[in-house]
């Protein structure tokens, strides 16, 4: 009997079986061995020849394309790729005058992106303001959760990352987009109720953006540099063409802005959509 590791060919997540025939998984240090006969297929079969998850049969053997995806996917901010995050960017206009205030998303486990972008849709791999500036990991070992009471699903079975996530977005399809009541932040924290992920029992708009802002890590130094440079670029000019007039009225834009949705959060629950 042979022993061969199944590997990616590259970052993207291609897997191959370099030789196959009668094949059984172990696991040694993190990484996937496979067991084989000398007889078999030829080498290098390409796993992901359909888009779709797709099982290689050998023999009496079935891998599934899906279960030997790598546990440990590195975020690469240069393809888009924040496995088990939540990522932030700065809105247009708005963030220039309140640099907290963002646009954020929730990832899959693959990386993919997903944020609540307009009415009935939810943007798939295609953040909607731009790149991403700020990203918080959250815990992996999180990253499963229990099934719904009442669904059937067996006992044996636990709903995956992506399970909670498709879930969430299956909701929001069906959502009117509002900045106000029903927003990117809205869809996040449906995503992170329904995982219970975090110490927080109850995620909202207003500790997600608070969060986001305190815990957040910058992609790089030119994250920083847009996300701050309007701000400061306006606010200088706005100090100096419009004196005290131009503070009072920034000020009460964010006064405004922040207690509505402290308002619709803590006081009147229910007027901002989760």
């Amino acid at each position: 009997m042979t022993r061969q590791s199944i590997r990616p060919s590259n970052g993207d997540g291609d897997w191959y079986v370099e030789r196959s025939i009668r094949i059984s998984f172990m696991e040694t240090e993190g990484k996937y061995k496979v067991q084989a006969s000398p007889r078999g297929m030829e080498d290098q079969r390409d796993l992901r020849a359909s888009p779709t998850p797709v099982a290689y049969v050998c023999c009496c053997a079935i891998v599934n394309y899906r279960n030997i995806a790598p546990e440990n996917m590195q975020i690469d901010p240069r393809r888009a790729r924040f496995p088990f995050c939540i990522v932030w960017t700065p809105l247009p206009v708005i963030s220039w005058f309140l640099p907290f205030i963002g646009h954020i998303g929730i990832c899959r486990e693959d990386g993919v992106i997903l944020d609540f972008a307009g009415p009935n849709f939810v943007s798939v791999d295609n953040f909607t303001f731009g790149a991403v500036a700020r990203y918080f990991q959250l815990n992996r070992e999180k990253g499963r959760v229990p099934p719904l009471v009442g669904n059937e699903i067996p006992n044996t079975e636990r709903m995956t990352w992506d399970d909670a996530l498709r879930r969430s977005t299956q909701e929001f399809q069906h959502r009117s987009y509002n900045l106000f009541t029903c927003n990117c932040h809205s869809f996040v924290a449906n995503n992170l109720n329904r995982l219970g992920n975090g110490s927080t029992s109850r995620w909202n708009v207003v500790n997600l953006a608070t969060f986001i802002f305190l815990k957040g890590r910058w992609v790089n130094k030119v994250a920083i540099v847009k996300s701050f440079l309007p701000f400061i670029i306006i606010l200088t000019l706005g100090l100096m063409f419009g004196g005290w007039i131009f503070a009072t009225v920034l000020a009460s834009f964010a006064f405004i802005l922040v207690g509505w949705f402290l308002l619709g959060t803590y006081c009147f629950k229910g007027l901002i959509q989760l």
